[in-house]
């Protein structure tokens, strides 16, 4: 006799064979809303941080970020707000308030700089600078932009603010008023020290900073080697600078800017290039080793390269004469402050870019020459990209009584 079908089923089948038809089907359907969870929320994790995990480019390094300099806009990111050890990417807010100091006058690139027993004394990256040498400005500017020289930077920092510790208080001043949340300093040079922090993103903002406000910086970031001259109590001798970033002989486009290696920090990089009048900026921090540190750096730079295409408002455009109420005059002559610059990340249909121009309103004299009194707004495809702010071009004094006289008299025989 043949056996039934149930009969040469296994236990385990036999027992499931037993559930209600309309229980199965409650299962499968649960079973498939939980299949369809688990894809949703592995999609969802790839979307939200495919790009911040650096897949998209394969990154060595744990934190980065590319930046367009002229507009501060973020092309590609990875966990770029972690908080790390700088290494002497420090440096780049040192070099920033050397400039700040140049640019208000308080120092002089051919002023003497005397170096203190406190800065010789820096160990790490050096010129090997001696107790009462004294260099130029322009000296220490380049020993630190090229050779990264901890000796020099804290001749700087002594020499602008009178002690390394007051210098430091203003770099963290200038990090706060940038925005860079994610920074303190407690050294001038980048050397490990408890407290000394920052981050990918913040690395890319005072870089820009720097870039943008003291484009003169490349004239000393682009030196491959160099030769300074140490005339000391022992004699006068040559002593030669190498640049640390090896990107200026390794990639065609590149600029500067900073390298930075510690124990603590590993390998850093903020590498600046210019290719097609679009200027990039990436940061890598905590690469494993140097090799890394600078190919993450050309991948990124070649990303945003082949991915960028930079817009710019080129045209003079005429900004009608607007209307002053109370002024001794009826009008204020008026400008666009700047030119507009955007950054599209596929290549844009110019015909859909637009402008409108957006006045704050009635103008109550007195009108300062530079006062913002409108906006030209910027759109593309009916989305706002940006704006450029329209500024007085000249000052429109409040008109007093006799002022008002002379107006209703001229008006009147005229």
């Amino acid at each position: 006799m043949v056996s039934s079908e149930r009969e040469n089923t296994p236990l385990e089948c036999r027992k499931i064979m037993d559930i209600p038809p309309c229980i199965i089907r409650s299962m499968r359907r649960l079973a498939l809303i939980i299949i369809s969870m688990i894809i949703a929320w592995e999609t969802c994790v790839l979307c939200v941080y495919g790009e911040e995990s650096g897949d998209t480019l394969n990154l060595t390094s744990p934190s980065a970020i590319l930046m367009e300099s002229s507009t501060g806009q973020i092309i590609y990111e990875k966990n770029s707000n972690e908080r790390v050890a700088p290494a002497s990417i420090t440096k780049i807010m040192t070099l920033l308030l050397i400039f700040d100091a140049l640019q208000s006058g308080s120092i002089k690139l051919d002023e003497d700089v005397t170096v203190s027993e406190h800065a010789a004394s820096m160990g790490g990256s050096q010129v090997y600078l001696e107790p009462g040498e004294i260099q130029t400005v322009e000296t220490m500017i380049k020993c630190i932009a090229v050779a990264s020289a901890n000796d020099a930077c804290v001749s700087m920092a002594e020499h602008i603010a009178g002690t390394e510790e007051a210098f430091v208080a203003k770099m963290n001043e200038r990090a706060t008023g940038l925005g860079m949340d994610n920074t303190h300093f407690v050294n001038c040079c980048g050397l490990d020290a408890d407290g000394h922090m920052s981050s990918a993103r913040d690395v890319a903002v005072m870089s820009r900073e720097l870039i943008t406000r003291y484009p003169q910086i490349h004239q000393y970031s682009t030196v491959w080697m160099d030769t300074i001259t140490h005339t000391t109590r022992k004699g006068t001798s040559e002593f030669g600078l190498t640049n640390t970033n090896k990107l200026i002989k390794q990639y065609q486009w590149a600029t500067g800017l900073k390298t930075g290696s510690t124990s603590k920090a590993g390998r850093c990089l903020s590498a600046t290039a210019v290719k097609d009048n679009i200027e990039l900026i990436a940061v890598v921090m905590t690469a494993p080793d140097s090799k890394s540190r600078f190919a993450d750096a050309v991948s990124l730079l070649n990303y945003g390269f082949s991915s960028c295409f930079s817009y710019s408002d080129e045209e003079d455009i005429t900004i009608p004469d607007q209307e002053v109420t109370g002024g001794v005059k009826g009008t204020v002559r008026c400008k666009a402050k700047d030119s507009f610059h955007y950054m599209f990340l596929e290549k844009p249909d110019t015909a859909k870019i637009e402008r409108r121009l957006d006045m704050n309103g009635q103008i109550q004299a007195p009108v300062e020459e530079g006062d913002v009194v409108g906006r030209i707004i910027y759109s593309y495809d009916s989305k706002d990209i940006g704006s450029v702010d329209i500024t007085a071009c000249e000052s429109v004094k409040k008109a007093t009584f006799a002022d008002a006289l002379g107006i209703c008299f001229n008006r009147f025989f005229t």
